[in-house]
């Protein structure tokens, strides 16, 4: 690895926990292209077996998240390398990027990452319901098991899921008090929530360094593949939109994109579920319809002018996703252990 210091007009930008995000590190560099930018893209992982983190400019082998010496990992990564941007893309490390975000700005470094305690509310399933109701925001009814066992009359499908869960993981649609309980001992930190009947829609929000709501972009969920949409469809929906921004503003989350989970029920009621505070995995389909997250972001981290529409982007797009291959023949040197 060459010793000399990294050129200074070139913008680096870190990704942590990179992974398979090949068609978000493609935005970022297309965005770039586009704003004719000289952009160094980096990123991290635990194993080089990473397809994305195999195509970065390059790549930082770091140690696990919940490992003593993550941050101070990053952080040394933001320092040698001037990095002037970081993007989280996974849950894992939110909350500990928000904790020590002051620390990376005085390296120079701009997150995109909310305050802890926003990070907090999104990724206690728990918190997020009492704050949708405190915030007259319609939610299913989600109550503990023990809650849940204790009633009588109990309308039946119910919902499982981990407070604390990501990416689908560990949910169980139950029809009865019997695999309400079978399935309670074998989910953990279980929640119990009331069975929704309508179409899944995420929504894309795009929030400034600023901290304004810019751009909502509704996708609805047409197929889902291990918690990620692999088929989707934009819906340029008013009321969504509307109701998505006032959610976010309320919140006071940003800066970046913010990810919201919700049902448009069969009876046109909106009901929202959960709130990621970071790009979710299916934002390439609202980046291809118009809204260009990266590019925004790369233009107010350059101090430039953006053009904005909130409702800017393209309706009924389309995504099919599938698998494509990143192919390894010889040891990545751009990769440092």
């Amino acid at each position: 690895m060459p010793n000399s210091k990294p050129a200074a007009n070139k913008l680096r930008v870190l990704f942590t926990c990179i992974g398979r995000r090949v068609s978000l590190l493609n935005s970022f560099r297309k965005a770039a292209r586009e704003l004719k930018t000289d952009i160094s893209l980096l990123g991290t992982d635990t194993t080089e077996l990473s397809s994305a983190l195999q195509l970065c400019d390059k790549g930082f082998l770091v140690k696990p998240v919940m490992h003593a010496s993550y941050i101070k990992q990053l952080l040394s990564i933001v320092k040698a390398n001037r990095v002037k941007l970081l993007v989280p893309t996974i849950d894992t490390d939110l909350s500990l990027i928000a904790e020590n975000k002051p620390k990376f700005a005085a390296a120079g470094c701009c997150v995109l990452i909310s305050e802890p305690g926003i990070v907090d509310i999104c990724q206690d399933k728990r918190k997020t319901y009492r704050f949708l109701l405190k915030n007259g925001f319609d939610t299913p009814v989600t109550t503990s098991v023990q809650t849940a066992l204790t009633k009588k009359k109990l309308k039946w499908p119910c919902f499982l899921k981990p407070w604390d869960g990501n990416a689908s993981r560990g949910t169980a649609k139950v029809n009865s008090r019997k695999e309400l309980l079978f399935f309670a001992q074998r989910i953990p930190n279980p929640i119990c929530q009331e069975f929704v009947n309508g179409t899944e829609h995420t929504c894309d929000v795009y929030v400034d360094l600023g901290m304004k709501v810019r751009c909502v972009v509704p996708r609805k969920r047409i197929e889902v593949r291990a918690g990620e949409v692999s088929k989707g469809q934009v819906v340029k929906h008013p009321r969504i939109m509307r109701e998505a921004a006032s959610l976010v503003e309320t919140l006071g989350a940003g800066p970046g994109v913010i990810t919201l989970q919700l049902f448009l029920t069969n009876e046109g009621k909106v009901k929202f579920i959960e709130i990621n505070p970071r790009f979710g995995g299916g934002v390439p389909l609202a980046i291809k319809a118009g809204a260009n997250f990266p590019k925004w972001v790369l233009q107010e981290v350059l101090g430039r002018k953006t053009n904005i529409l909130f409702d800017g982007f393209k309706d009924k797009v389309i995504m099919l996703r599938y698998d494509g291959e990143v192919w390894l023949e010889n040891a990545n040197k751009k990769i440092k252990k």
